[in-house]
């Protein structure tokens, strides 16, 4: 069996080209099925990361890396575990994925006629500015790159100009001044050349930015009762592979971006790290409740029945709100 896979973007370093490309590429030989993914990743084929549930559910493609704030525009309900201020940190972030995991399989069965596989996360999503920078109050007036509504809204929120923008685009846009600050991970940012265009970093975490992997629906049905089960333990060791590798990572990353030592898988910078107060923790904590919640609320329940009541259910004690 030959599947068809459409794969994370280059550009998003590593954690693609050293875990995710060769897990498929060798999948069939690691697992012993007689199944071939045919892998290539999405900015390799001239496909934008934000049609990802269109390509799955069309059969298009068999295998799809969903980067959920991407596909969210399409499916509000796959942000639910990514909300600003939810998950700041690696823990958190397992603990709400894996409270939010059933609702969100659930909902690629029922709506995208995809089966979900297995995610990883690229890390805190952090600020990246050009010129002085002391915290997120110096975010009034400037332009900001963001990837999702709910970042958007909370970038208002400071008083700052949310600028919507793919992430192969952002260096440029930071170079020619489009924008003057960029919200990613600081692996991201360092394969993407942006220390090279900013000064500043706030390593305060906003959100996670999680990729989903999910296989269409009557492929997986498709398969006998055996091999679903050997694809399935496959997939979670990849999972769980590939979130100590995205921990290894972000720390490496956050050190080379500001030129510390040990500096081992990124290129080295000199980006001044701006200590993050009490306060600027306190308004992204909070934004969970006066900001991203009751927006994807209003946007989720709009499209799918019941959305908010099953993540206050889910993930509602992990984040303290009932």
């Amino acid at each position: 069996l030959k599947l068809r896979v459409a794969g994370n973007l280059v550009a998003a370093g590593l954690l693609q080209q050293q875990r995710e490309q060769p897990f498929f590429e060798s999948f069939g030989k690691s697992t012993g099925l007689p199944i071939e993914m045919d892998y290539k990743p999405m900015d390799v084929l001239g496909v934008k990361d934000s049609d990802g549930l269109r390509i799955i559910r069309s059969g298009l493609f068999d295998v799809v890396a969903l980067r959920l704030a991407q596909v969210s525009r399409d499916d509000p309900t796959l942000l639910g575990p990514d909300i600003v201020g939810l998950a700041t940190d690696y823990d958190t972030a397992r603990k709400v994925f894996d409270a939010y995991r059933p609702a969100l399989e659930q909902r690629l069965k029922e709506r995208h006629n995809a089966k979900l596989l297995a995610s990883y996360p690229f890390g805190p999503q952090i600020l990246f500015c050009k010129g002085a920078l002391a915290g997120l109050a110096d975010l009034k007036g400037r332009k900001v790159r963001v990837s999702d509504q709910s970042l958007a809204k909370f970038i208002e929120g400071l008083g700052g100009i949310p600028v919507s923008l793919a992430f192969g685009e952002t260096q440029q846009a930071l170079e020619r001044g489009v924008a003057d600050c960029a919200i990613t991970g600081p692996a991201s940012a360092n394969s993407g050349g942006w220390p090279e265009v900013t000064t500043h970093t706030l390593p305060l975490g906003f959100q996670m930015h999680h990729v989903a992997f999910a296989m269409n629906l009557a492929k997986w049905n498709a398969l006998p009762a055996d091999q679903q089960a050997k694809v399935t333990q496959a997939f979670r060791r990849f999972e769980n592979d590939t979130w100590a590798y995205s921990r290894e990572l972000w720390d490496d990353a956050a050190r080379c971006n500001t030129g510390q030592q040990p500096c081992k898988l990124g290129k080295r910078f000199a980006l001044k790290e701006v200590p993050v107060s009490a306060g600027d923790r306190k308004i992204v904590a909070e934004a969970v409740r006066t900001v991203s919640l009751p927006l994807w609320a209003e946007g989720c329940d709009k499209v799918a029945d019941k959305c908010s009541a099953t993540w206050k259910q889910t993930v509602g004690p992990l984040a303290g709100v009932h």
